[in-house]
């Protein structure tokens, strides 16, 4: 069912259901408002809420589209809050969108593709009615600290596999499928960032502009989130560091194992030439070579092979070739 909820609230507490059909009047207290929540409905309902709320056609059109960067905008005396929800499927960070109407005395939250509902939500509101008898500025506050605190979990689960990466980097190599994984999440922290900017310059401004529907009492609570946000932003950037920090450990590493392996096949190479050179001069054939008369020239030869390729092995040793 595409509706959630839709109740209104006097005083703190719940009061009664609402019907989306019929246009809801509410008393000028703040105290006493809608709160109507919808997963992916259908355009006529949204048609019908706007009819029966003024919501401004623009607004509806986004809602309905759900392909919006994170926005607040200002409609007469109502605003019009996009929020982007993530959660994580594996190694894939995967968004939704929440868009959120806010007038004096409703408040309509559309979701699309979200993972977390906010029947959570909506019953820790209800269990503090100080708070929620505030209005729709402090539900609206709690809809987008929720929708935060949702990116946490994110960042945190890719820095325990980025920080065992760079653990197993330090012991052994990377194979081609670790090394594409590391690629591959750093692409999903990069589109993470294009969500945390405007995420960022949407609390920025529900904290520093003059808006309709939010009072100055609600400014410390988007100040709040704002810093959320901010936090996550510094952990995203520091672990596309950390990305960069162990693709370039692994390369050095691979770089030095192969040159260590190149040293040593040039000290065997090395040790090896005293035996061929000198079987090589051995093996010429000529017929006039007195050492072939010597009657121990061949235990001498092997004598001066051996002494020879000790003394090179020994000295590449001390130079750590081998």
């Amino acid at each position: 069912m595409p509706v959630v909820a839709a109740y209104m609230y006097r005083h703190g507490q719940r009061a009664e259901a609402v019907s989306l059909n019929t246009a809801v009047t509410c008393e000028t207290d703040k105290s006493e408002f809608v709160w109507i929540g919808l997963v992916e409905p259908s355009e006529e309902e949204l048609r019908t809420l706007q009819t029966n709320f003024g919501l401004h056609p623009l607004a509806v059109e986004d809602a309905l589209k759900a392909h919006q960067l994170p926005k607040v905008e200002v409609y007469g005396d109502q605003l019009f809050v996009v929020a982007r929800t993530a959660h994580l499927e594996h190694d894939r960070i995967a968004y939704g969108e929440t868009s959120v109407f806010v007038g004096q005395n409703h408040i309509i939250s559309v979701r699309h593709g979200s993972a977390r509902a906010h029947t959570e939500l909506r019953a820790q509101l209800e269990a503090a009615p100080k708070l929620l008898q505030q209005g729709v500025d402090y539900v609206l506050h709690a809809i987008l600290d929720f929708i935060v605190d949702g990116y946490l979990p994110i960042v945190e689960a890719v820095e325990e596999d980025v920080l065992e990466m760079e653990r197993k980097t330090l012991d052994t190599f990377l194979v081609r499928e670790e090394v594409k994984r590391l690629f591959h999440l750093r692409r999903e922290l990069i589109r993470f960032q294009r969500i945390l900017g405007p995420m960022s310059e949407l609390t920025n401004r529900l904290v520093n502009l003059d808006l309709p529907c939010l009072d100055l009492d609600a400014k410390p609570y988007f100040r709040d989130v704002l810093d959320h946000v901010r936090r996550v932003e510094t952990m995203v950037a520091g672990l596309r560091d950390v990305l960069t920090t162990v693709f370039e450990v692994s390369t050095l590493l691979e770089q030095q194992r192969q040159g260590e392996i190149t040293r040593q096949l040039a000290a065997w190479a090395a040790i090896l030439a005293v035996p061929t050179a000198i079987a090589g001069i051995y093996g010429m054939n000529f017929k006039n070579m007195p050492e072939l008369d010597s009657r121990y020239g061949y235990y001498i030869v092997l004598a001066a092979i051996a002494t020879a390729c000790g003394a090179l092995y020994t000295r590449f040793r001390r130079t750590g070739w081998l």
